[in-house]
Formats: structure tokens, C-alpha cells, sequence
């Protein structure tokens, strides 16, 4: 797992207790060679340095915890703790610092623990760079007029150092082009791979006939090139990771079974259909299954986006990913493993970003006509000059020339060049982009849809109103709110910490799973929950009721904090021309005032994880062009089905996986100007192409006609590729 890792600066004398942490540092590993359990946990809501520290230090404190870092790009914890120390303690340790925690299964994320691609890209680069300035140098003796025995002294080191060189940095473009052919098709690679092993191959046999021109410096200079291509255009996303393994991941691995010798906690994998499961409250559903026994309420938002809890009760089925919420429950376990809601859910996300990898780029379709042309076009200079002259020697060093002066440097630098500056354009807006066409996806879009909790809204219920609430009643209020875990109950007891209400003074407090909290006051029985329980008329919005003795209840409001730039958002793109909808799992009360509210013509309420993608598909089928922008479980498919995805940086670490581009901050705005900026490095790569286009008919016709030497081509191809780049900066779109 990578970490965050913190320089230290401390004066000399801190540098005599370096032994003892030393000896620390051992004797930490030594106390985790004994056995300490590795607890992983998602955090999604760090976001700066200030949250890591918090977080770290925090754990840190717990007396069974040896080491615990926090990955701000992963937004994970991880953990090295006592084998007895229970993955729900540290939870409730990290909610207790005011962060949203969830257990993850470090086992099916080990393959994905490490950026092993980029090492690769990078090492090849370095190798290639140092190769090329050294054989660049010798060259510069050759162009100067050495000859004879001193030139090929000088061809032979070039070829030296080439070789290994070309053998070793050249393998991404080996491999490529190899897994092409087999399939019987042409991609870029299949003509860099051609021009690099020709040139190697003539240079070797000018060498050996102590010939005058050598192209192991235009090699060596391609290869370094194109690298710097493939290493930029990794570099402008994250590593990208199976939104299905995340949905894996988020499955809980451990449960209590209840048999004849009471409660054993055991792997869910050991969990079979029929088998009675407890589960405590603030625990996740391990299974599918129905409640028998016990009352309480769920919290579904993760799954569904429904904001407010459902009550549970005997007879009720449940979802594995649901959170208990207020009281114990017993279930029978209906479908276990794979047969579960969560599992099938990570099914439709397989199936949907397999689907999305078939998206054709823009080089991909350029190589399709540009690659058979190079090829065509090599093979009759071949064989013009071999008619023409007789000489098989000067006809394939003209073939060789025509490879490498043609060999698409520039086009291969088109798109890592603008890609990279459009998404250092949108990191300064917040944006982060993932994957590697998600720009030219963003480009084609004419139709966006919005989830609601925690996308338009920040996901958390605040009371409405608190001020023009009587105090005695918000103090009773946050009285019977404290201790709970309830969303409701944290949103009353941060209104009254922020007004500096002082909770009354309450006996008895008495939680009635399901239902909600209940005191006495004053000789007063009062409670605060359900309308049912309290003797209330259910209200079309969140809502829960305090009861105050015999008194008619007063009813205490709920609303979702709409995102900053929500609204911005919303009419930057309707005024682009894009069509605007919104799908939620919410109520459909909920659902169509936040869609007037924001002046979304077209809504949809009610939507289940399969509901959401199906919609998807059918806009998709219909032609349209569909940009999602979600964050929860029930949002995965949809934004894997999606065309192009944006998720919050505030989503779960499946959402954040399935999504193409993450939000970094909390505003929305940035949205249209990332559709504007997409737009305009679309207009930039295929500008790029045809500078690409003009340079090969300048420089086609002189290595035709056998005018292109080694420092031409050289100097033709680094030219063609500076201009490429220059022209990415221009790069223009969205609002400063």
C-alpha cells in the first residue's frame, strides 16, 4: 500500500537519538513479525495534509495500534494493530474524529497496491535519455568530418550503447505491436517498432561496410521521444483501478453466526444459506437476508440514495451493504457470496467498464490510415530504388530513412501533449482526469445526469430553521440526539452546538430500536423519533418529532445542504445546449423539489443500482453521448455505463474507481468548464494530426528521394514533436 510520506528536518542534536529510533523502528517490526493483524479502512472524507495527521494521530493513540497511515490519494487507512484489536473499534475510533469510515478487505486489494507501470515507463525513459545524449555526442564527431577508421570507431560505440538500450527501452512498443499483429491489426506501434529495428539493422550493416551514415542516434532519439509520450500520458491520470474490486473490497469480511454454543464470529465466505446472523448496531448487512428478530433502522444512502433511515422489522429483507443503525438484529441469511445484491452489483460494473473499453481514440483511428500508409510507402521506395539502381544497400538505407523520418513522433506526442495540458488546466480547477480518453469522451457529450445525495448535496441532513425553534425544546432535543448514531440526531445536535445550546437535563434516556429516544424531563415523559411512535402525522419531507409530554408534537425539519456551484453547474451546461437530467434512489417528493429547485426539466425518483444504468443505456442506445456525475454504491454501474463519469472526491473509493475524472474540491462548477476545456483539446489533438500530416509530405518526398540523412531525420523528428507540444499550450476553454 503506498503511503504518505512526511519529510523531517531536526537540528544535530536530534541526530544522537537516531539509535533509538532505530531501535524503535525494530522493535516495531519485531512486535508485528509476532503477529499484528493489518486492518485496512476506506476514509473518504481526508482531503488535506490537516485530515491525515488527525486521522493518524488519532489511531496512533490507541494503546493495540503499532503504526497506521493514511493515503490521501486512495483516501485509506491502514493499519497495523494487536490481533484482538476488532476492525469496528478502530471505526468508531476514526468516526469519533469526525471522519466516515468503512472496513475494506486488504486481500482484494493487494493487486492493485502499487504504480508498477509508471516505475516501468519511467526507468525505460531515464535509460533512454542517457543513451541517446551519449550517442548524440559521438554523432556530432561524425557530422564534423570524421572518417575512415576514426568514423566507424565512433559507429561502433554508438552501436554499443544502442543496442541494449533500444533491446531494453523500446519493450512497451515491442509488446504493443506484437499483441496487435497477432490480432491481425495495425496500431501505432507496429510502424515505430518497424523503423526502430530497420534502423538498427542498417546501421549495424553501414557499421560493418564502414559505411558513412548511421541512424542509431535517430533510434535512440525516437524511442526517448516516444517514451516521454507514454510517460506524460500516464502521468495525467491516476492508476486505473477496478471499480468491481473496490465493490469487493467494500463487502464485509467478518460476521456472527449464532449457533448452538451462542455467537462465533466467522468469515462471511463461511456463512451458507438458512444461517441466523446477528448483527450490532453501526454494523454492515454481510448477506442478503430477512429479519427475524429485533426492530431497528437502515441506513441505505450508500446503496440506494434514500437520505432518511427505513425502519426494520421481522419479515423484512435486507441488502449485504446496508448499515444497521439503532438496534440488534437477527437475520437468516437468503444469498451468500456471489449471490448477493453488493456481489451482482460489482458484476454490472465489470460488465459496463468492459464495455466503455471499446471506445476507439482518436490515435487509435488515426493509426488505422496512417500506419498501412508508412508501410506501403517504405516498401516502394524499396523497390523504386532497388529497379532504379540495382543497389540493395542504398535502397533499404532510403527504406530505412523513410521509416524514421515518417515515423509517427509527432502524432505519438499529439495526444500526451495536449492531455497533459488540459489536465494541468483542470487540476488548477480542481479536477482530476483518470483516464486516459476521458477528454475526447468529455468532448462528445450532449447529455448530462446528475445524482442527488451527495452530488447536488453534500449528503449530511442539517435542521432547518433551529433559530426560530424554542431553546427549551432544542435543549431537549439535543438531550435525547446525544450518543446516537442516528443521521438525524447528529444533524439536531450540531444545530444545537452551533447556537450554544446547553442539553436539558434528561432521566431514564431509553433508545427503543427502530423508533427513536425516549426520557423523562421535569416529571415529563418525552420523546424524540418515528411520527407513528410520537403521535404525529407523517410529513412529505425528512422529519423526525419531539414529543413534550401531552403537548401535540412539534415536528423538526430536515434538509440536504445543496453543493456549492450546484446551481452554476446546472445552468453552465443547459446554456452549453446539454440536456440536464437527474436520477436519485431518494423520494420522489425529495427528488422533484431539489429538480426545481435547480431547474432540472427532466427527474427520476426511486432508482435502484440497475435502474440508473439501464437508464444510462437506453439514452446510450438512443445515440446520446451520457456524461454521469455520482458518488455512492448505487451509482457504480451507472458511472461505468456512462460514456465519460465524474465522481466527488467525497465518494467511496468504488465510485472514485468507476469514475473517469474525480472532483477535488466540494464545488460543482468546474464540471462546464471541463466539457469547454474538453472541447477545445479535442480541437488541439486533431490540429496536431494534421501539423503531423504537413510534415510528413515536406519530409516524405526528401527521404524518398534519398536527401535525408541521419541528422535530417533526427532534427525533422525533434522539430515535428516541439511544434506538436508548443501547439498543445495553447490550449484554451472554461471560465478563468
Amino acid at each position: 500500500m503506498t503511503s504518505v510520506l512526511r519529510p523531517s528536518f531536526s537540528a544535530c542534536p536530534a541526530c544522537s537519538a537516531a539509535p533509538a529510533a532505530t531501535d524503535a523502528a525494530q522493535a516495531q517490526a519485531a512486535q508485528a513479525a509476532k503477529g499484528d493483524a493489518r486492518l485496512m479502512l476506506s476514509v473518504p472524507g481526508v482531503h488535506c495534509a490537516a485530515c491525515i495527521t488527525k486521522v493518524e494521530r488519532g489511531l496512533m493513540a490507541h494503546p493495540g495500534v503499532s503504526a497506521a497511515r493514511v493515503n490521501l490519494t486512495l483516501k485509506r487507512a491502514t493499519i497495523t494493530a494487536a490481533p484482538d484489536i476488532e476492525p469496528a473499534e478502530m471505526i468508531a475510533l476514526v468516526e469519533g474524529l469526525g471522519y466516515e469510515a468503512h472496513e475494506l478487505d486488504a486481500a482484494a486489494l493487494r493487486a492493485t497496491a502499487t504504480d508498477r507501470a509508471g516505475r516501468e515507463l519511467l526507468m525505460r525513459l531515464a535509460v533512454a535519455g542517457f543513451a541517446s545524449m551519449n550517442v548524440m555526442l559521438l554523432s556530432v564527431a561524425v557530422w564534423s568530418g570524421a572518417a575512415d577508421a576514426t568514423r566507424d570507431m565512433f559507429h561502433w560505440i554508438s552501436a554499443a550503447i544502442a543496442l541494449p538500450t533500444i533491446a531494453f527501452s523500446g519493450q512497451p512498443f515491442y509488446r504493443s505491436a506484437f499483441h496487435a499483429l497477432r490480432s491481425r491489426r495495425l496500431n501505432m506501434d507496429v510502424p515505430i517498432t518497424l523503423a526502430i529495428l530497420l534502423a538498427i539493422g542498417t546501421s549495424l550493416w553501414e557499421t560493418a561496410l564502414s559505411g558513412h551514415h548511421a541512424y542509431f542516434d535517430a533510434a535512440l532519439t525516437l524511442v526517448f521521444f516516444l517514451l516521454a509520450g507514454r510517460y506524460l500520458d500516464h502521468r495525467t491520470r491516476a492508476i486505473a483501478r477496478s471499480a468491481a474490486e473496490e465493490l469487493t473490497a467494500l463487502e464485509v469480511p467478518r460476521a456472527w453466526r449464532l449457533d448452538g454454543a451462542g455467537e462465533t464470529q466467522v468469515a462471511v465466505a463461511e456463512l451458507r444459506v438458512g444461517d441466523r446472523i446477528r448483527v450490532r448496531p453501526g454494523g454492515r448487512m454481510p448477506v442478503d437476508g430477512v429479519i427475524v428478530q429485533g426492530t431497528s433502522e437502515l441506513d441505505r444512502s450508500l446503496l440506494t440514495g434514500e437520505t432518511h433511515p427505513v425502519f426494520a422489522g421481522e419479515g423484512q429483507a435486507v441488502s449485504a451493504g446496508e448499515m444497521n443503525l439503532t438496534g440488534p438484529l437477527t437475520l437468516r441469511a437468503t444469498a451468500v457470496g456471489s449471490d448477493t445484491s453488493l456481489h451482482r452489483m460489482a458484476d454490472l460494473v465489470a460488465v459496463a467498464e468492459a464495455g466503455r473499453a471499446n471506445y476507439t481514440s482518436l490515435a487509435d483511428r488515426a493509426a488505422k490510415l496512417y500506419a498501412p500508409g508508412v508501410h506501403i510507402l517504405s516498401a516502394l521506395a524499396f523497390l523504386g530504388w532497388l529497379i532504379g539502381t540495382g543497389d540493395m544497400r542504398t535502397a533499404l538505407n532510403i527504406a530505412a530513412a523513410v521509416l524514421i523520418i515518417t515515423c509517427p513522433c509527432a502524432l505519438g506526442l499529439a495526444v500526451p501533449a495536449v492531455t497533459t495540458a488540459a489536465s494541468g488546466r483542470l487540476f488548477k480547477r480542481g479536477m482530476l482526469i483518470k483516464h486516459a480518453t476521458a477528454l475526447e469522451r468529455l468532448a462528445e457529450v450532449d447529455t448530462v445526469v446528475f445524482d442527488k445525495t451527495g452530488t447536488l448535496t453534500t449528503g449530511t441532513p442539517t435542521l432547518e430553521a433551529p433559530e426560530g425553534l424554542d431553546p427549551q425544546a432544542l435543549s431537549v432535543a439535543a438531550a435525547l440526539a446525544a450518543g446516537s448514531s442516528h443521521p438525524l440526531s447528529r444533524g439536531i445536535d450540531d444545530a444545537a452546538r452551533r447556537l450554544g445550546i446547553t442539553p436539558a437535563d434528561l432521566r431514564d434516556i431509553r433508545e427503543v430500536p427502530g423508533y427513536g429516544t425516549e426520557a423523562l424531563w421535569d416529571g415529563r415523559r418525552v420523546r424524540l423519533g418515528r411520527a407513528s411512535w410520537t403521535g404525529a402525522a407523517p410529513l412529505p419531507q425528512t422529519a423526525t418529532f419531539l414529543q413534550l409530554g401531552e403537548g401535540a408534537p412539534l415536528a423538526l425539519r430536515f434538509a440536504d445542504t445543496l453543493r456549492t456551484g450546484a446551481a452554476e453547474a446546472v445552468e453552465a451546461l443547459r446554456s452549453a445546449g446539454k440536456q440536464v437530467m437527474l436520477i436519485s434512489g431518494d423520494s420522489p417528493p425529495a427528488v422533484q423539489a431539489m429538480a426545481e429547485r435547480l431547474g432540472i426539466p427532466e427527474w427520476q425518483a426511486e432508482a435502484l443500482p440497475e435502474g440508473k444504468a439501464a437508464r444510462i443505456q437506453e439514452l446510450t442506445d438512443a445515440g446520446q453521448k451520457v456524461l454521469m456525475v455520482g458518488d455512492g454504491l448505487n451509482d457504480t454501474a451507472a458511472l461505468s455505463a456512462a460514456h465519460v463519469s465524474i465522481s466527488p472526491a467525497t465518494a467511496l473509493d468504488a465510485a472514485r474507481a468507476a469514475s473517469d475524472i474525480v472532483l477535488l474540491g466540494a464545488d460543482l462548477s468546474p464540471i462546464a468548464d471541463a466539457c469547454a476545456i474538453a472541447q477545445s483539446a479535442t480541437r488541439r489533438i486533431r490540429e496536431n494530426f494534421q501539423i503531423a500530416t504537413v510534415y510528413n509530405i515536406v519530409a516524405v518526398p526528401l527521404a524518398v528521394a534519398g536527401l535525408a540523412t541521419p541528422l535530417i531525420a533526427a532534427l525533422a523528428m525533434s522539430s515535428s514533436s516541439i511544434i506538436v507540444s508548443l501547439n498543445a499550450l495553447r490550449l484554451k476553454g472554461g471560465r478563468r
